[in-house]
């Protein structure tokens, strides 16, 4: 296989840690809605909680994209 296409292959592969990213921030998003459902009056201490998960989730994804871009500019 060619080097060029190895690094397009590669790249491609990053992406599949935004999908990881998308279902792990709509489960965590799922859980606050249902946390808060039933206790109203814990929202201020799960939201600040939600809101960290969300960015470490997020984080993930962008270290894929900066692989991702990394691949890309060695080709």
């Amino acid at each position: 296989m060619e080097l060029g296409a190895a690094a397009l292959i590669g790249m491609g592969l990053c992406a599949v840690g935004f999908g990881g990213a998308a279902v792990g921030i709509g489960y965590i998003f799922a859980q606050t809605i249902e946390t808060v459902g039933r206790q109203p009056n814990a929202e201020a201490k799960v939201a600040k909680y939600c809101w960290i998960g969300f960015a470490l989730v997020e984080a993930i994804a962008l270290y894929g994209l900066v692989v991702a871009f990394i691949i890309m500019g060695k080709v």
